[in-house]
């Protein structure tokens, strides 16, 4: 028997048929306006099903049945520099739209996404299943035992059944404290944080549509990331002035939020993988979570069902077993037990029918077209930020900058100088012509993998995780410190300097003073801005303040000047005695030491000259600073074998997966607690890195800052930082005259009674560098033969083209300076392979 449906002011949704005329309204707005509109499936299941029948039909216009548009009234275009955008305006039911889980305002709690940080939130949430049982059973095992030692009885198998009951709860204590390492274990691996969820534009038959979705992922691990994403979400609003709940209790929702549809892909325990298409709210996610609050919903409860209980049907039977995954059926039964109470007499006052009579249904705006879908989740990123930027409510420190980096990107792209600057820091990319922007801003915020900076490594260099990283670091770098052109020579007179192409961008996108202006302040912010972005390809992200006083006024008004050369190069010529490739090393380093398991570079802690008084302070810039000290100290137990060994651990910790082991199969220790007890240890974690010896070889000790601390101590960065030529922020250069230098100087102090004084000491660090050296020149000559062949090529080509178009020959003088160059190049190749002759007939003499 049919029962009707109680009126009231929540909305019963949509049926199937005002669902397809709506689908078919949106594409055929989005044909005549040049957009691509959403799958026709994300419009009938996602939006068509949080609409009811009267507000489909205010949206749909139909002049003729057969060609259904959207009235005019019903939406907007809005222009995002190139992009354009179609914004549906409506009202949606209030319990319709779930958080966002990539909002601006919580991005530092993330990390970046990766598969192997999947694979441990799967560990980590059967992990967290094992703690709750343990805890019950150990409870249980609790109560047995003392209800067997309230027992009267005495007698001998009474005393045998509380001995049993105190072995089975001192069990149940060792399980739920072994079930709690395991978990803190997993939770340390992971940073503490869990992987940002991936997301990608929608495909509809090959071609990329406006809406997103969600990488597919298990049922269980969808609950887990919306728990955590709805708890940081209410931590990051506890800032704000006022309850926002009891605010949208008493006056409703004011102001227009921004949806988008997006897709959760879950895949259940036999292998099954169910779609389900939701809104997420792209602005005002704050009021979408507290709207659900006020409903009595979980974010959860959306995305993978509702349970029946919750609002069951009248004369129906509960099943607290039972989700309902059908949006349209759990709207429509929120409304029909909220219309039934408040048609009641007597319902409490504190009744969701009451408190959400307000925001029964509310104004939102739903992206329903795009005119590049590709990057419609960058495009709703910068939307969100501009939206929290202009609000009232403060942000994280972190977070903040974060968001001010990605307004940096954007403003390279928008003036369309993102990949020329890129292709400036890598003058020997193998292909930055061929460099995908919306792939590189991706990867550069963090939100999306690294492989698209590949065209950016020099040919013959690998491409790996730790090449990839490295890029991704010397391209934040060089977006938020660019070189400025170099200062022409003084003529007495006022001059303007010229900032070149890239400062405009950065003062204009953070708002800074004038180029004359710039002083330790600024310095200062760029620092932390830096800081923070490069925190962001961390799993383990530290203390953004460690990096303070790494970049000088000097480095935010001329540039960064990174040293060009490729890592391989850098351990080449660090292998070889180039003190500057060991400089730009530390420099590549640095984020890795800073945001590390056990960081090795912490927060400046005052001022070193007090360390007697207060105990002992090191700066940032001191901990670098005697990091590159020690290429050059003399130390017993600092060996150019234990710093190369430590350099490539450094690189390749932040994308280990494995938690190390000792080469001895012992346990391992971080080296600053080998005297604690065992159960104050640090948990092992995947990323820490074991000690080297002084022949590099690996030992089972961990590395953490006694041990970076005690090797390199603070009075070699206070010699190195004092010391004529070099600076506490910035030593490393690129150019190969300032290598050239550094060598010189290092063969000098051997001369004069340095190091390789002793004929013995010189030839055993000779036979050292030497063989680094001929991989150097090798590498070189590899890359000059390139040039030749492909300049050969050219002029082919240029000499095929001018005899097809018959076009008059060059002018001779031209002819003649190319001809002098290429004569002049020819010589230095013929008198190196003399050197070369030279160098094969000492080998077989030494």
């Amino acid at each position: 028997m049919a029962v009707k449906r109680p009126e009231g002011i929540f909305p019963y949704v949509s049926t199937d048929s005002w669902s397809e005329k709506l689908a078919e309204a949106i594409k055929n707005t989005c044909e005549q306006e040049g957009v691509t509109p959403p799958p026709r499936s994300a419009i009938i299941e996602g939006l068509g099903t949080a609409l009811g029948d009267t507000e489909i039909k205010k949206l749909v216009s139909s002049p003729r049945a057969t060609n259904p548009v959207l009235a005019t009234s019903a939406y907007r275009v809005v222009k995002a520099g190139e992009d354009k955008v179609l914004l549906l305006t409506c009202h949606v039911h209030g319990a319709g739209v779930a958080p966002w889980d990539l909002n601006d305002r919580t991005a530092s709690f993330w990390t970046p996404p990766s598969p192997e940080a999947t694979k441990r939130v799967k560990a980590l949430v059967d992990a967290e299943f094992r703690l709750e049982e343990a805890r019950k059973a150990e409870k249980q095992a609790e109560k047995a035992r003392e209800a067997r030692r309230r027992s009267v009885d005495d007698d001998t198998y009474a005393t045998a059944e509380l001995a049993a009951a105190e072995d089975k709860y001192r069990e149940g204590t060792a399980r739920v404290t072994e079930a709690q390492r395991e978990r803190d274990a997993l939770l340390s691996s992971l940073g503490n944080r869990r992987p940002r969820p991936v997301v990608r534009s929608a495909e509809e038959d090959g071609r990329p549509m406006a809406a997103l979705v969600l990488a597919p992922q298990p049922r269980e691990v969808a609950v887990h990331l919306q728990r955590y994403a709805v708890e940081n979400l209410r931590r990051a609003g506890r800032g704000r002035g006022y309850d926002l709940v009891e605010s949208l209790v008493a006056a409703g929702q004011l102001s227009r939020g921004m949806c988008v549809l997006q897709q959760w892909q879950l895949e259940d325990k036999a292998g099954q993988t169910s779609k389900s298409w939701r809104m997420v709210a792209v602005t005002a996610n704050n009021r979408a979570l507290a709207r659900l609050d006020i409903f009595g919903l979980q974010v959860e409860h959306l995305v993978t069902g509702m349970p029946q209980s919750l609002y069951p049907q009248p004369r129906e039977s509960t099943d607290s077993e039972l989700l309902l995954h059908n949006q349209r059926e759990v709207l429509n039964r929120i409304s029909y037990r909220l219309n039934e109470a408040l048609a009641a007499e007597g319902t409490d006052r504190e009744h969701p029918a009451h408190r959400a009579g307000r925001i029964a249904d509310v104004p939102t705006e739903v992206v329903v077209g795009c005119s590049n879908p590709a990057a419609l989740e960058h495009l709703l990123r910068a939307l969100n930020v501009d939206d929290h930027l202009r609000g009232i409510q403060p942000y994280d420190e972190d977070a903040r900058l974060i968001a001010l980096f990605a307004i940096l990107v954007d403003a390279y792209a928008t003036e369309g100088l993102l990949v020329q600057a890129l292709a400036d820091t890598f003058p020997e990319a193998r292909g930055a012509d061929r460099l995908d922007v919306d792939g590189a801003r991706s990867a550069l915020t963090a939100n999306g993998p690294l492989s698209p900076l590949s065209p950016l490594l020099p040919p013959g260099e690998e491409v790996s995780p730790i090449t990839l990283r490295d890029i991704a670091l010397r391209s934040i770098t060089a977006l938020v410190f660019p070189d400025l052109p170099p200062a022409p020579p003084k003529t007495g007179h006022r001059q303007i300097r010229d900032t070149g192409r890239y400062w405009p961008i950065v003062r204009g996108a953070l708002q800074e003073p004038a180029w004359s202006q710039t002083g330790a302040k600024t310095a200062a912010a760029r620092t932390k801005l830096w800081s923070a972005a490069v925190a962001q390809l961390s799993m383990h992200r530290t203390n953004i303040l460690s990096a303070n006083g790494l970049f000088a006024t000097a480095d935010t008004k001329e540039g960064a000047r990174q040293d060009p050369r490729s890592l391989k190069e850098l351990f080449l010529g660090a292998q070889a005695g180039d003190t500057s490739a060991w400089a730009a090393l530390v420099q590549r380093m640095v984020p890795n030491l800073i945001h590390a398991p056990e960081p090795l570079i912490t927060p400046g802690q005052g001022s070193e000259a007090g360390g007697q008084r207060k105990g002992e302070r090191r700066s940032p810039a001191n901990a670098v600073a005697a990091l590159k000290m020690a290429y050059k100290q003399e130390a017993p137990n600092v060996t150019r074998e234990l710093l190369l060994a430590f350099a490539k651990a450094v690189l390749a910790h932040p994308d280990a997966n494995e938690t190390p082991e000792a080469p001895d199969g012992t346990r391992l220790i971080c080296y600053g607690e080998q005297t604690w007890s065992e159960k104050t240890r640090s948990t092992i974690v995947p990323g820490m890195i074991l000690a080297p010896d002084t022949a590099g070889q690996p030992t089972a000790l961990v590395v953490d800052k006694a041990w970076f601390d005690e090797l390199f101590p603070p009075i070699w960065g206070s010699t190195f930082q004092t010391g004529s030529g070099r600076t506490a922020t910035n030593g490393a250069t690129g150019s190969a005259d300032q290598a050239e230098e550094d060598r010189s100087s290092d063969d000098t102090s051997r001369a004069a009674g340095g190091v390789a004084a002793d004929p013995r000491a010189q030839l055993g660090a000779l036979r050292k560098e030497l063989p680094a050296r001929i991989e150097l020149v090798e590498g070189g000559y590899e890359r000059a033969v390139q040039a030749a062949d492909a300049l050969l090529s050219d002029f082919e080509t240029a000499r095929r083209l001018r005899n097809e178009l018959g076009e008059d020959p060059l002018p001779a003088d031209q002819r003649i300076e190319w001809m002098e160059k290429l004569t002049k190049a020819r010589g230095a190749a013929e008198a190196s392979i003399s050197a070369f002759s030279q160098v094969e007939a000492l080998i077989l003499k030494l």
